[in-house]
């Protein structure tokens, strides 16, 4: 996608431009500003002089799904995701998308060099032969999560603790232990919905990195 002009609503949300609401959530393309990634690879991609010992890269070494947006800084942001896993790659100096290029890349700071070079690692295994693409289900991994996002929903349409707990935790546990002398549940229950809302006042950024 390349954009000719800003959408400083949609930037707002930490994206470039808001999907197409004609499209099912599936099937829309969604594309996060570099600005609300945690992380993302820089890369610069120079021209190849020919004393190089190895030969060019192009994005199509890359054997993943690709996705790309240019916007008006004429900056390609291109995200590489498979195998259950995605990498942001900020590339600088490219002409075309389709263009060979030396890639030199760029970290800045120490405080963050281990997950900088985890994220460089990821992106070397996309080139690796064998791999295959991994579909996993939003939240697949992390319970806590899809519960915090259940609490939101719940919180949000005027539902009590003992409503929320009921429906992520089921009436039967509910009934047992809500008025029982631990208060395990209704503190795990509040945890939720704090957890839900701070997602919602941005803290859903988090889990672009």
């Amino acid at each position: 996608m390349r954009l000719q002009r800003r959408f400083p609503r949609a930037e707002r949300w930490g994206l470039y431009a808001f999907a197409d609401p004609a499209l099912c959530a599936r099937q829309a393309p969604v594309f996060w500003h570099v600005g609300a990634l945690k992380r993302v690879i820089r890369l610069n991609a120079q021209r190849q002089n020919g004393n190089e010992n190895t030969p060019p890269s192009t994005l199509a070494d890359f054997k993943f799904n690709r996705t790309a947006v240019i916007g008006v800084d004429k900056v390609p942001l291109v995200l590489v995701k498979g195998a259950g896993v995605h990498v942001p790659l900020e590339i600088r100096g490219l002409p075309a998308l389709t263009a060979p290029f030396a890639p030199v890349f760029e970290l800045h700071g120490l405080g963050d060099l281990s997950a900088q070079i985890e994220l460089l690692k990821r992106l070397k295994r996309f080139t690796e032969p064998g791999q295959r693409t991994i579909q996993t289900p939003p939240f697949a991994s992390d319970e806590r999560m899809h519960h915090a996002l259940i609490a939101l929903d719940e919180s949000l349409e005027g539902k009590t603790y003992r409503q929320i707990a009921i429906t992520i935790f089921g009436e039967k546990k509910v009934a047992e232990e809500w008025y029982g002398h631990s208060q395990f549940l209704k503190d795990r229950t509040r945890r939720l919905v704090a957890k839900g809302t701070e997602l919602m006042k941005g803290g859903y950024r988090d889990l672009l990195s």
